[in-house]
């Protein structure tokens, strides 16, 4: 599900077009306020510029404020930010089209402390002024300075390959100047530095500092002070609305994505070559127009979310070669990705294409010792690198491989996860992706009262069918893990006729109810099989 808004932010607003009044220019001192956005409590928010610099401020309000700064004799006919909603992630970027000037942009974003940020950035510099749950920092050459608060707790990682990383900070030095890896305090939040050829900066701020803005040039690195007086012209909007200073923006309209699987009923083998005019879309029993269509043929982010507990110990040659199946049979362009979890995830290699590097990756991978299995926190972790990583808005799905026990069903010894299974369902229900579910059997009997009880391993069956069911994918029962290989592969050729389809639901009421969801196929014995619905948060 997503929504997009098209607008300029950071000029003095002019224009014949009724549309959003995105800033406002106070002439007494020349300060530039900027538009504000609501953002979903925890979400993530994407912010890359590859036209200027990024400056972020982590502050206490529950939104996000965006503005952008361009000299003034560069005009604009369409915005050169683009800000799209999607649920649980704001992305926030810098476009140039064709016969944009060419000119420096920019870019200035207030964020939640809750909030999970990634900034993108490739020769410009970025700057954070505190420090929100998580942030992702990466740029090619460009600099990158964090300002991190005095009571901070986070583990800290950055690295610099051909620049250097220098710290003001005692707990954070690095030895070698180029990688650091540090705790500082009791840990909790996180921060990620990754750069080619850039050089990082880590500061400890003062315990008090105003950040105000005025006429004059600040040594503040968060302070934008425009360029003269910047102008240009607001792009026009289907769905408008006025916007007074100091509102928070809530857009009205939003675009309900869906990816549907079309198989035949009488072979189960799927439908390929479908085309937009052969999908006619329901909601709640109202017929809707589709407006963005992607065939079969599209690519895919796939991340294989796999169970390395301590009970697989013996078997992982086993689900490393059913791993190394599903790499070999997946399309060349289709990225994939490996997590590996216990009582914690494991990155084995982020979203690629380089499949060798892939088939190293899984061959070194280990079954985890300690720990015990936290399947919930594990699939939560994957949708926020899914959303944290994924290019090009490439559809995404997940493919979960576990027996389903994670510590906090009853019967099972051991911790949980910290997120309850109904907070996952919601989580899975809001993924704009597909979840595949391969339930390895593992059950035993059970001759001792410390021992996995019969009950738990139904109770994880059936929730492991339900997370495939809620997250629009399907549900694989593997009876033994020299089954496991085959079952990926059945997944893989489910993926290839997956389709994706678009639409701005006619009913725009935003009343938190449940919308049902109905495609039907213009062909004999069609079925299409993906979420059944979404709630009009």
């Amino acid at each position: 599900m997503q929504f997009f808004i098209r607008i300029l932010v950071g000029v003095a607003f002019f224009s014949a077009f009724p549309a959003f009044s995105v800033v406002s220019q106070t002439p007494s001192n020349s300060v530039y306020q900027g538009v504000q956005i609501d953002a979903p409590a925890g979400g993530q928010i994407r912010i890359e510029n590859q036209y200027g610099e990024v400056r972020i401020e982590v502050w206490k309000e529950k939104y996000v404020s965006v503005s952008a700064f361009f000299d003034p004799g560069a005009s604009f006919v369409r915005s050169p930010v683009v800000i799209e909603n999607r649920l649980r992630l704001l992305a926030i970027s810098v476009v140039r089209r064709r016969n944009d000037p060419v000119a420096a942009i920019e870019l200035a974003v207030k964020v939640p402390e809750n909030a999970h940020v990634e900034i993108v950035t490739g020769k410009h510099t970025s700057v954070m002024n505190g420090l929100p749950s998580s942030a992702l920092m990466t740029s090619l050459t460009g600099d990158i300075k964090v300002e991190l608060p005095p009571s901070v707790n986070a583990d800290i990682s950055a690295k610099s390959t051909k620049g250097s990383i220098n710290s003001t900070i005692p707990q954070l030095v690095s030895s070698s100047g180029h990688v650091l890896q540090s705790r500082v305090g009791a840990g909790g939040q996180a921060l990620r530095i990754t750069t080619q050829s850039g050089t990082i900066t880590l500061t400890a701020a003062a315990p008090a500092v105003a950040r105000e803005r005025g006429n004059e040039e600040s040594d503040d690195p968060l302070t934008l002070t425009p360029r003269n007086k910047a102008a240009g012209i607001p792009a026009p909007l289907s769905d408008t609305q006025e916007v007074s200073e100091g509102d928070v923006i809530r857009v009205d309209s939003q675009l309900v994505t869906l990816n549907m699987s079309v198989v035949d009923r009488n072979t189960s083998r799927g439908l390929l070559g479908l085309g937009r005019s052969d999908f006619r879309l329901f909601e709640n029993g109202a017929e809707q127009q589709i407006l963005q269509f992607e065939s079969s043929a599209a690519p895919f982010d796939l991340l294989l979310l796999i169970d390395l507990s301590g009970s697989t110990k013996d078997k992982v040659a086993l689900i490393r070669a059913a791993a190394l199946r599903f790499i070999n049979a997946a399309r060349s362009f289709d990225r994939i990705g490996v997590i590996t979890f216990a009582g914690k995830p494991t990155v084995i290699s982020s979203l690629t294409l380089d499949r060798q590097t892939l088939r190293d990756r899984v061959n070194a991978m280990e079954t985890a010792v300690v720990g015990d299995t936290k399947l919930y926190d594990a699939t939560d972790f994957a949708a926020t690198l899914l959303l944290q990583e994924t290019q090009n808005k490439r559809r995404t799905a997940i493919v979960l491989m576990s027996d389903g026990l994670d510590g906090s069903i009853e019967g099972v010894r051991g911790d949980g996860s910290r997120l309850p299974y109904q907070d996952l369902l919601s989580r899975v229900q809001e993924f704009d992706g597909v979840l595949y579910t391969l339930w390895l059997n593992t059950s035993y009997v059970a001759l001792h009262p410390d021992d996995t009880q019969p009950e738990a391993f139904d109770d994880a069956h059936d929730q492991m069918q339900e997370l495939a069911s809620v997250g629009g994918g399907l549900f694989y029962e593997v009876k033994s893990l020299q089954d496991l290989a085959g079952a990926y592969e059945r997944v893989v050729a489910d993926l290839g006729t997956v389709y994706s389809l678009a639409y701005r639901p006619s009913d725009k009421a935003r009343d938190g109810k449940w919308r049902s969801i109905k495609v039907n196929v213009n062909r004999p014995a069609a079925v299409a099989r993906g979420k059944r619905g979404y709630y009009a948060n």
